[in-house]
């Protein structure tokens, strides 16, 4: 079993998984490095001790022979298998040689030696000084997120604002050179299998001039040592052609990350800060999180970056419900709650930003905390799609069809707020809902009207498009093929629960009169959009 692949696409998520990965290469690159700092050595030993001459081939031919190639991926190909296998074959020679006397191997150092010392320092120094700057930028990146959510929501907006741009910029250099160090280090086990056996081949090479019968090992070698060759040469020239395309992706996924992650089995993962109750307060504990809808389980997983292990056991739960938390409720930023079936009391989360928290919240069918718009003049009712909802959207949009569709801006401009709040409060009333009259009075502006109808919206539990859905109806929005389209965007739709699907067309109606008079008796369309 060969190593595991490292993907571009998993220093987005930065996950345990790709962690453990990441260290599985670097433990190959230290036995590698050990490797060639004792086969130098022995080199060494070889050129200069000419008594011990047949003592130190045979450790040299054991070393060789012991050391296995780890090559990327399950399956190797006929290339990768020779060259795997060249040590092996290199070792064989050196034993028949091993009873042969031998003489000071001319310019040996220069075939064999340097080249392994340039390999060693070049390349896999490197890749440690990689390593180094991969750990740092992981600390600091770490050091300043936590600091980040730490931070008060009470700030000032410009405040948060700043904060917020900083740490992007910090989480940008660090996903930068975590798609560096991913290089790096691929490309020092893609080289080795070229730079780190060449200078083997040349060294034998050259012993067999030294010795009495060696043009006949020569010949006994020289049909290995051609498809060798030639092993060697394919890997390179496949190396050289992919180097550029791999740097490319590298480019690519910098300017663009979110384009090309990994096409997760699971509905949403990533880290969350979960807040445990301890004896003398609360504290924020790291999770690795993972959900998948169908089975609505969370997986968490205690894990620090800094630390590179995890801080306890791993703990499954199964969905019950989640629902934002209100900013005012708590200090922390982004934070939303989730109930448990299996599990009592409100487990609260921290995400990462507040797009973030969105996309954990899309994902679970979170649903957005009920606000009472006006507690002194609304009754305790909430916005919901029945009988009194539909009655309020349908006075609005009667409204503005017969009062205000000639208006400019006519759901851009937004009317005062305690005057919208008042308009809900009356039409909210279940006696002003029973009533069959459709108008609303003169006296409330259009755009007071067109901001209750709006708000109103926003108050319900959930948007009519549901959560669930959001991801399929984006994805069928961008399908190129216009009948493909509008059939996956029909389907959708009628997969919406009755009321919404009912409350959808109300509002697209309503929105398709309105285009058609503009278009009709306004066009072309006025700077900045009437809407």
């Amino acid at each position: 079993m060969g190593l595991p692949a490292l993907e571009f696409s998993d220093c987005c998520l930065d996950s345990p998984h790709f962690r453990e990965t990441l260290k599985s290469h670097e433990a190959e690159l230290d036995k590698t490095n050990k490797f060639i700092k004792e086969l130098i050595k022995d080199g060494k030993s070889l050129i200069s001790a000419l008594k011990n001459l047949s003592s130190a081939k045979r450790k040299f031919a054991d070393s060789l022979n012991e050391f296995k190639f780890q090559c990327i991926g399950d399956a190797e190909t006929d290339d990768e298998m020779c060259i795997a296998r060249s040590l092996q074959e290199f070792a064989t020679v050196l034993r028949n040689l091993e009873d042969e006397r031998s003489r000071m191997i001319e310019n040996a150092s220069e075939v064999l030696i340097t080249p392994l010392e340039k390999f060693r320092k070049e390349q896999i120094g490197a890749a440690r000084e990689a390593k180094k700057k991969y750990d740092k930028e992981t600390e600091k990146y770490c050091g300043i997120l936590e600091k980040h959510l730490n931070l008060s929501s009470k700030k000032k907006e410009s405040q948060l604002q700043e904060a917020d741009s900083q740490v992007d910029l910090v989480r940008q250099h660090f996903y930068e050179v975590s798609l560096e160090y991913v290089f790096k280090v691929q490309e020092v086990q893609e080289r080795k299998m070229f730079e780190f056996v060449e200078p083997l081949l040349a060294f034998l090479q050259g012993l067999f001039t030294f010795y009495h019968h060696g043009y006949e090992l020569a010949k006994d070698f020289g049909d290995f040592k051609t498809q060798l060759t030639i092993s060697i040469q394919n890997t390179r020239n496949r190396f050289e052609g992919t180097r550029s395309e791999v740097e490319s992706l590298m480019k690519k996924m910098k300017e663009n990350p979110l384009e090309h992650k990994t096409i997760s089995p699971y509905t949403m993962e990533g880290y969350l800060y979960v807040q445990e109750k301890r004896h003398f307060g609360t504290s924020w504990v790291k999770h690795y999180c993972t959900y998948q809808r169908d089975s609505k389980q969370i997986t968490m997983v205690p894990f620090d970056q800094k630390s590179g292990g995890k801080g306890g056991e791993d703990e499954s739960i199964t969905l019950k419900s989640c629902t934002r938390r209100k900013t005012d409720s708590i200090e922390k930023r982004f934070c939303f709650d989730v109930e448990a079936v299996d599990r009592p009391g409100v487990i609260t989360m921290q995400a990462l930003s507040e797009e973030d928290r969105r996309l954990w919240m899309e994902a679970m069918d979170g649903r957005e905390p009920v606000y009472n718009s006006n507690k002194d003049s609304q009754n305790e009712g909430t916005a919901q799609l029945d009988s009194i909802g539909f009655s309020i959207i349908r006075k609005c949009i009667h409204a503005v069809e017969t009062r205000g569709i000639n208006e400019q801006g006519l759901y851009r401009i937004v009317g005062v707020n305690s005057r919208v709040q008042k308009l809900l409060s009356v039409l909210m009333d279940p006696k002003a809902a029973s009533e069959t009259e459709t108008d609303i009075c003169a006296e409330w502006e259009i755009k007071t009207v067109t901001s209750a109808l709006k708000t109103y919206l926003r108050m319900l539990p959930g948007p009519l498009m549901m959560y669930q859905f959001q991801r399929s109806f984006i994805k069928a929005a961008k399908l190129e093929n216009q009948e493909t389209r509008v059939s996956e965007i029909h389907s959708l739709v009628h997969r919406l629960p009755e009321k919404n699907r009912q409350m959808l067309q109300l509002l697209m109606n309503h929105l398709a009169k309105y285009i058609i008079h503009k278009q009709t008796f306004e066009s072309p369309w006025p700077a900045g959009g009437a809407m």
